[in-house]
């Protein structure tokens, strides 16, 4: 099945929508930790701090919109409660371990310099698959006719990948090269974990 198709399935069922809110809000938190971990301790600029207090919004929201299918469903992110957890809670990193070594092959970054490229090449990656997932999502729900919605996070990732692009063309005259090597990278991890919940759902 399609990912559009895996959707509808994942809506149909509460305990298992309840945990892909919870898996993706798992997702998020992750990004806003890992923004936040990647902060220079002195050059912090308006733009990042918008960007982590987002994500941490988004997975607050998220996990919110979970006491609209139970009150008491995924209390926590235990793995019980998540889908396709190991892919899940890894996924994120893998890519920033990927995104660091294509880095320091071919730019010879580290230390923070190293960080930011990081953060710029995988936070780019991620927005442009957010700005898939989410209109698919929503198309699920709206066809389920359920309470659920992520309308608002919509359009604050088409909001994000505005401010990446921005960052990137500062960062480097061959932007366009590294931004299509960390899709690359994030394209074959989002396709194993579209099989691990395919396999999960199933």
């Amino acid at each position: 099945m399609d990912f559009s198709q895996l959707l509808s399935k994942i809506v149909s069922n509460n305990d298992t929508h309840a945990r892909w809110l919870n898996t993706l809000s798992l997702m998020e938190n992750s990004g806003a930790r890992k923004i936040s971990a990647s902060e220079h301790k002195k050059d912090v600029t308006l733009i990042i701090l918008k960007h982590a207090a987002e994500e941490h919004r988004h997975a607050y929201y998220l996990k919110k919109q979970i006491s609209k299918l139970s009150l008491d469903a995924c209390p926590t992110y235990a793995d019980q409660y998540l889908l396709a957890s190991s892919d899940s809670r890894y996924y994120l990193n893998l890519l920033d371990v990927l995104v660091c070594k294509y880095l320091k092959s071919t730019l010879n970054l580290s230390g923070n310099d190293l960080k930011f490229a990081a953060y710029l090449l995988v936070t780019y990656a991620i927005e442009v698959r957010a700005d898939e997932l989410y209109p698919i999502y929503q198309n699920a729900l709206d066809e389920a006719s359920s309470k659920v919605n992520v309308k608002s996070i919509i359009l604050e990732e088409e909001g994000h990948l505005e401010e990446m692009l921005i960052q990137l063309k500062s960062f480097s005259a061959d932007w366009e090269k590294h931004a299509e090597k960390a899709v690359e990278f994030e394209t074959k991890l989002f396709n194993d974990w579209l099989k691990a919940l395919q396999k999960e759902v199933a």
